[in-house]
């Protein structure tokens, strides 16, 4: 079964496992080189993203919620209905 592991490749090039990582001789790996970026950054912009999507769409999304099928739709759900 493929197992997916980070790995830190070294000034010199080579490829730095974590310890408790051991290989067959001669086994086979698949090696991606992902994007260096700021932890921060990365968290703050995924939240960025979210949040903008969540505006861009509330002016739409409360067109449907103010309709009277959504409410029939939603009444099973209730509890004083």
């Amino acid at each position: 079964m493929p197992k997916t592991v980070e790995a830190i490749v070294a000034e010199d090039g080579s490829i730095q496992l974590p310890d408790s990582i051991s290989l067959k001789k001669e086994q086979r790996v698949l090696v991606t080189i992902l994007e260096e970026t700021d932890e921060e950054n990365q968290d703050f912009e995924a939240d960025s993203s979210a949040g903008e999507t969540a505006l861009l769409s509330e002016k739409a999304l409360a067109e449907d919620w103010t309709r009277e099928e959504e409410d029939d739709a939603w009444k099973h759900l209730q509890p004083d209905q």
